[in-house]
C-alpha cells in the first residue's frame, strides 16, 4: 500500500479534499464496500461510491474491488478526495467549540504518544449518520488534524459505554487495528441480564445473521449452513446474582460481530436489561428505566511500542445505577474472570 493517510477520518463532518487510508473496524468484517462508504459518507450516492470504485480510485489492500465486494477487519481502505455535502446550511460550522474540546479530553484514560483510551459514555455515537452530528469521530478533531488526528481502530455501540481505543498517527491505527483484526485483544464487558444463566460460565458459538436496515437493522442466530451466517462466539461467567432475578455477568467476545454480546445473551434467553432492541416482555418490565446494562469495563493487547497496555474504564452512571438497584459491588469481581479460556473453535 503506497498512499498515506493525510488527513482525517471524519465520517463527513469536515471537508474532505484528500486521499485517506481507513482501516477497517473490528464488527465491520463482511460488509459491502459500498455500505461502508454510505455508513461514513451517508451523503454519498450509490452512483457515486461505483463510479470511485470502477475507476480504481478505491483500492482495499493495494487492490481493486467491486461496489459489492466485502471487506475484513483490519484490511486498509484507500478512500479518494470526497465531495463535499452541498446540503450543509450556510454558516454551517465544522470547527470543535472550547466546550466540545474540553468534553472530549475529559473522556481520557490513558494517553500517551501512539495510544489515546477513553471511557466513551452511554448515549454518544463512535461515528455519524443522517441523524448523528456529535460523535466520537468528530470529537477527535480535539487533537488536531491531519497526521495529528487519533484515528477509531474499532466501535463501541452507541448505547455501550466504557474503553474505546484511538491510534495516533497511522502506523499506530495500523498496529492496533491489526491487533483487533487477529483477535488479539481481549476484551472484557460487564452485564446485567435477566435470570441466572446456567451454567454460571462457558461460551456461547451462535452463528449471527443480520436482518433489517439502519435503525432497525438486528443480528439474528442463524444456522451454519446459512451463507448469510458469520461466526460469532463469547465466553461468559457469572460474577454475582441477585436471587433468581438478575446476574452481574462477565463477557468476552471472541470474535467482533455487530450487536454480538446483545444477541448472545438474547439468544440463550437471558437478555441484557435496559435493551430495547434484543429485550423481551420481561426483562422490559424488569428494566424499568434502565438505560442499556452494558459496559466495556477493559482492554489488554501489546501496545505498538512494545510491552501490554491495558486499560479500564470505571462504572458509567447509566451501570452504576444497574449496579445499585441490584445491590452489586464492584469488589465482587476477579481482576481477570476468564484467565486461561480459550476459544472452542
Amino acid at each position: 500500500m503506497t498512499d498515506q493517510p493525510s488527513s482525517p477520518d471524519t465520517s463527513g463532518d469536515a471537508p474532505k479534499r484528500e486521499v485517506l487510508t481507513i482501516y477497517v473496524a473490528e464488527d465491520e468484517d463482511g460488509i459491502r464496500l459500498d455500505r461502508w462508504f454510505r455508513r461514513r459518507w451517508p451523503h454519498l450516492s450509490n452512483i457515486q461510491v461505483q463510479k470511485m470504485a470502477r475507476s480504481g480510485q478505491i483500492r482495499v489492500d493495494g487492490a481493486r474491488i467491486k461496489p459489492e465486494g466485502r471487506l475484513t477487519a483490519g484490511a486498509a481502505v484507500r478512500v479518494p478526495p470526497i465531495p463535499e455535502d452541498t446540503s450543509r446550511q450556510a454558516g454551517d460550522v465544522h470547527t470543535l467549540s472550547e466546550r466540545d474540546i474540553a468534553f472530549a479530553k475529559s473522556l481520557v484514560l490513558y494517553e500517551d504518544d501512539m495510544v489515546i483510551a477513553i471511557n466513551k459514555p452511554h448515549g454518544l455515537a463512535v461515528q455519524g449518520g443522517t441523524k448523528t452530528s456529535r460523535h466520537v469521530d468528530r470529537l477527535l478533531s480535539a487533537w488536531g488534524e491531519g497526521l495529528e488526528r487519533p484515528r477509531l481502530v474499532h466501535r463501541l455501540d452507541r448505547d455501550t459505554s466504557g474503553v474505546l481505543l484511538l491510534g495516533k498517527g497511522p502506523e499506530a491505527a495500523k498496529r492496533l487495528a491489526g491487533a483487533f483484526a487477529r483477535r488479539q485483544a481481549k476484551k472484557t464487558y460487564w452485564a446485567i441480564v435477566i435470570g441466572n444463566p446456567k451454567p454460571y460460565s462457558g461460551q456461547i458459538d451462535m452463528p449471527l445473521k443480520k436482518t433489517g436496515i439502519n435503525d432497525f437493522e438486528m443480528m439474528r442466530p442463524a444456522e451454519r449452513k446459512d451463507p448469510k451466517a458469520e461466526p460469532a462466539e463469547t465466553a461468559f461467567s457469572t460474577v454475582s446474582r441477585a436471587s433468581h432475578r438478575a446476574a452481574w455477568m462477565a463477557l468476552r467476545p471472541f470474535t467482533g460481530r455487530t450487536h454480538q454480546l446483545r444477541a448472545h445473551m438474547a439468544g440463550i434467553g437471558h437478555p441484557i436489561l435496559g435493551d430495547p432492541k434484543y429485550g423481551d416482555e420481561k426483562s422490559k418490565e424488569l428494566s424499568g428505566p434502565l438505560k442499556l446494562q452494558l459496559h466495556a469495563r477493559s482492554i489488554e493487547l501489546d501496545h505498538p511500542r512494545g510491552g501490554v497496555l491495558k486499560v479500564t474504564a470505571p462504572l458509567s452512571p447509566e451501570m452504576k445505577a444497574g449496579f445499585a438497584h441490584f445491590g452489586f459491588s464492584e469488589d465482587e469481581a476477579e481482576d481477570d474472570p476468564f484467565l486461561g479460556v480459550k476459544r472452542i473453535r
